[in-house]
Parts: C-alpha cells; structure tokens; sequence
C-alpha cells in the first residue's frame, strides 16, 4: 500500500458496523432516560456530542458521549455586571447532586454490572458485544451573556462541586459550515490527524495527545489547505501550517479559537500547549516520512 494509500484510508469515518454500535448505544441510554420515573417531572434534553456527533470519530476513540441538559435550570455567567437581567433564584429539586444520582440511577437500571461512575465527570457504560463505550454527561442550561448578545451553552459539574461550560451546538455548527466550505474535505482531514496521532501514541512515536485537540488544530487550517488533489499534499499542508504558525509565544492578536469559537485553543486552563501542536506536527511529518 503506498503512502496516498494509506492517508485516504485513513480519511474515512466508522465502519457501517461500528456506527450501528454508536446508534444502539445512544437508543440504549435513551430509553435508559425515558423509563426512569423520577425525570417524568424534570425537563431533559438528551443529545449526542463529541466526536460521534461531528461525525469526526475514528475506530479507535468511537466512544460515544452523550449530554443529559436539565433545561429546568439555568446558570448563567456575564462578560460584565449588568449584562444578565436579574431573576428568581431557582429553588426546585434538581441539584447538581440530585441529577447525577438519578442518572446514575437511570443507568444502573438500563446497564446492570455494566457502568462506572468512578470518573469525576461522566458516568461511563462499558461496551458489549453490541454497543461501543458511552461516557453520559449530567449537565445544566447555561447562558453566557454579553453586551450585545447571549452565547448558550451547557454547565457541568464535577463530583469536586467545580464545574466546566461547553458549547457542543456551535461546535456542530461550525464544523458542518467548514466541512461545506472545503468541499467536505475539512472532517477527512480531522479522521486523518487524529488516526496518525492514534497510529504514533500505538508504536511509542509520540506520546497520546485528546481527540479534541486534534479536530481544533485541523479546524485552525485555512480552507485552501484542503483544497490539494491528493491527501499526501494535503496532510503536509496541514503539518506545515500548524508546526511555522504556533512558533513562538501566544500572540496578542489572531489567537487560534477552539471549534466552537468561544473558548481560545491555548490558555493556562487547557490540557494541551502550543509546543504540543508543534511537536505533533512535526513527530507526524517524519512518521509519514516527509522530506
């Protein structure tokens, strides 16, 4: 097998197979959800996030994540005071703590001997036969309001009592717009880095670096770099982006910006750094023995 070979089989999402176990999965905890007497009286929007959602999952991190948002309450944060219009404190039933024992509850039920809730984050059902793992994410609405506008999102927290935003619908949104702008080439080229990655942390190359991380640093490419004829000319554009661009210290202006376009990719608060982005790109350009 050459190297474009190779490179455009990487390109490729889930097996038929492997995708009918993430839909099962999903269905499962569903059902899970809906047959638990205590939410009939709490209003949950239950939706798939993550890789599996984007439809940017490889094989081998084909977990399936998925968001359970109590929508009966709703935190909310301000860029500065004044922007969020005062209201009622919400003094209901669904605590942070209340939800997580009623999902977990949920879960146990639907899953007997087959779920985790040792994690600090999500609740995780083991894979079977026929299902693929799922990490299930007890969570909040939030609300994000600034001068002119309000960003929504989703609160999680932590067993710890600390607590994480997401925004997984722009996240989704902005990965449909840049799939469409490249031609559909931009979700090819994240399965690609992430399954080097993947292939570099198997052999001892280059040390396992998240999935997430690997989207957000394809999604900061500009679209002509998806525009070459072959996925070999295309991958050692997205390298050689990505390896002379985070040079150097964090700039003051043109930040790179996570998928969804509100958090900044690099900031003392993430798990990865720009040497990680350089050093990826890099350790993948002499995997796939580029000159």
């Amino acid at each position: 097998m050459t190297l474009e070979e190779k490179l455009s089989s990487w390109t490729g999402p889930s097996s038929d197979s492997e995708r009918d176990k993430q839909d099962r999965t999903e269905r499962m905890v569903r059902e899970a959800i809906n047959t638990h007497t205590p939410f009939e009286n709490c209003s949950l929007n239950v939706f798939a996030k993550g890789s599996y959602a984007n439809n940017t999952n490889v094989r081998s991190d084909s977990d399936v994540d998925i968001a359970v948002e109590c929508t009966d309450v709703q935190y909310w944060e301000e860029s500065e005071k004044g922007n969020h219009e005062p209201g009622n404190p919400y003094e209901g039933i669904w605590t942070p703590a209340k939800l997580r024992a009623e999902l977990l509850a949920a879960m146990v039920a639907k899953f007997p001997g087959q779920v985790d809730s040792s994690g600090s984050t999500a609740i995780q059902i083991n894979s079977s036969i026929s299902r693929v793992n799922a990490d299930v994410v007890p969570c909040f609405s939030f609300r994000y309001d600034m001068k002119y506008e309000s960003r929504n999102g989703t609160k999680i927290f932590k067993k710890d009592g600390s607590s994480i935003v997401n925004y997984p619908v722009q996240q989704l949104e902005n990965g449909i717009a840049k799939n469409n702008a490249t031609n559909y080439a931009f979700k090819k080229g994240v399965r690609l880095l992430k399954r080097i990655e993947n292939a570099m942390a198997a052999d001892g190359t280059f040390r396992e670096l998240p999935s997430f991380f690997m989207e957000c640093l394809a999604y900061n490419c500009p679209n002509h770099v998806f525009s070459h004829s072959t996925w070999t000319y295309c991958l050692r554009a997205m390298l050689s982006h990505i390896w002379s661009n985070l040079q150097g210290d964090e700039p003051s202006e043109g930040r790179w910006l996570e998928v969804n376009e509100c958090f900044f990719l690099f900031h003392p608060g993430q798990k990865w750094n720009r040497a990680d982005g350089r050093e990826f790109a890099i350790a993948a350009w002499n995997y796939c023995g580029f000159k």
